[in-house]
């Protein structure tokens, strides 16, 4: 990470003599998404002050690195980001060598796959299908984390049946940055099994801090296997940083005319942050409106359909959460698109 021409072009250089691909980023924005998944962090004494402003998480092998003169100016920083280095040039070239080198025999940490959820209108459906993707990857094995952003959504302990269940909420975690140790946070979360939730309080309906967001998929990419996101359609930053770390975006749209409009303009904007979108058509159609129809209206890829289903409705009034007992076509759509998260099934348009 570095906007000094002079720094990037010795460090691409250094790069290509240690054998690794080197992804450039010239500040704490470009870098965010890919900050935590990245084997190695060099961070130019030139956005060192930036990249501490950002409250970038913390993590293992982050190095400082600039010449002699800017690493002097930043070195108070060096601590303050959690670096474990800093790399003074030329001096250090042979170790920075030796660091890409290391970097690409290890390789990036065990995957963890996020999965984000957005409504193509108001009362799509999202947190239902949300819940019920978090609850299907429990139920196949996997440690989930089901991340509920959408402060107008009515909350997704509701749909789980967990308003009574303690843990913190988005309110207590304003202030959390990457100083946060990871299985701290999972287990002040709410949690029951392998399901881990986070959402919001009743009591206040904040925006989701962006620090808050970065921590807390820090901390799942270190401690889960998957990651569901509810967003919101109006998206804040805190939402585009769990955007651009997903996997895959689900957009769900009600098999209606003015729906598809609307959700036309969110399909926009969601692409701008998530290379692989599709869209999940809810009914019934009034209209007769086809699943296939509205994804072609839309430019997406048709994940998946998902018809009325009273019994789910009918069950989250009981407390019981979707999918819980495997059944049903919410929980079979589930099935398969956790398994296609997850490299288990051949992701595929569904006609």
């Amino acid at each position: 990470m570095t906007a000094d021409p002079g720094l990037l072009d010795d460090l691409l250089r250094l790069a290509a003599a240690g054998g690794a691909e080197a992804d450039v980023s010239p500040d704490p924005a470009g870098a965010r998404a890919r900050w935590s998944g990245a084997p190695l962090v060099l961070v130019g004494a030139d956005q060192a002050t930036a990249c501490l402003r950002a409250r970038l998480p913390r993590r293992d092998r982050l190095v400082l690195v600039g010449h002699a003169g800017a690493v002097d100016a930043a070195f108070n920083v060096a601590e303050l980001l959690g670096a474990g280095n800093v790399a003074v040039l030329p001096e250090a070239e042979p170790w920075v060598i030796d660091q890409f080198v290391t970097g690409e025999q290890a390789g990036p940490p065990a995957a963890c796959r996020t999965l984000a959820v957005i409504g193509g209108r108001g009362g799509a459906g999202a947190s239902i299908l949300a819940a019920g993707l978090a609850t299907t990857a429990v139920r196949a094995g996997y440690r989930t984390l089901l991340i509920d952003a959408d402060p107008l959504g009515g909350g997704l302990d509701l749909v789980l049946g967990w308003e009574q269940v303690g843990g913190l909420r988005w309110p207590a975690l304003a202030g959390a940055d990457g100083r946060v140790d990871p299985p701290a946070l999972l287990g002040a979360l709410p949690h029951r099994g392998d399901l881990v939730l986070l959402s919001f309080d009743r009591d206040e309906l904040p925006g989701v801090p962006i620090e808050a967001m970065a921590a807390t998929l820090d901390a799942a990419r270190r401690g889960r296997d998957v990651i569901v996101a509810d967003l919101p359609r109006q998206l804040d930053d805190a939402a585009v940083l769990a955007l651009q770390a997903a996997d895959r975006t689900l957009l769900v749209v009600p098999a209606e005319l003015r729906a598809t409009a609307s959700a036309a303009r969110t399909a926009a904007t969601v692409a701008a942050h998530c290379d692989d979108v599709a869209v999940v058509v809810r009914g019934p159609a009034p209209g007769r409106l086809k699943a296939r129809e509205v994804a072609r209206a839309l430019g997406l890829p048709l994940a998946g359909t998902l018809r009325p289903e009273p019994a789910v409705c009918q069950a989250i009034e009981r407390g019981t959460a979707p999918t819980a007992d495997g059944k049903g076509a919410l929980a079979v759509l589930c099935r398969r698109l956790v398994d296609e998260l997850m490299g288990a099934g051949t992701k595929a348009a569904v006609a």
